[in-house]
């Protein structure tokens, strides 16, 4: 699998100089890494989130929302977001804010 070049584009440029940020090749896609845990990536041309186990089924209600399934169950704490969702640079910073958001209980590693 592959990643949208201009979807990673888009969530570098929200993470930007707020988080120290770390590029992985994970899931067949990319992961950004922050304070040194999986935060968000892109897989083909969707957001994918750790929004972790007690904001996850809030966040799946979110229109475009869906479960991370990529081994075929449910990864709990994990979704991805249909690109409809995140069309603005607003709607993609409010996905990206519910992952850090998640990310800032984690200790720094």
């Amino acid at each position: 699998m592959a990643y949208d070049e201009h979807v990673a584009e888009r969530v570098r440029a929200v993470l930007g100089k707020r988080w120290r940020v770390v590029e992985r090749k994970m899931f067949g896609g990319l992961a950004f890494m922050v304070n040194g845990h999986m935060c968000c990536g892109v897989l083909k041309d969707e957001l994918m989130l750790r929004v972790g186990p007690d904001r996850y089924d809030k966040v799946l209600r979110r229109k475009h929302a869906r479960e991370m399934d990529f081994t075929g169950r449910a990864l709990r704490g994990m979704v991805y977001v249909h690109p409809d969702g995140f069309r603005t640079k607003q709607s993609l910073t409010k996905w990206i804010d519910e992952a850090t958001a998640f990310i800032k209980t984690l200790p720094a590693k």
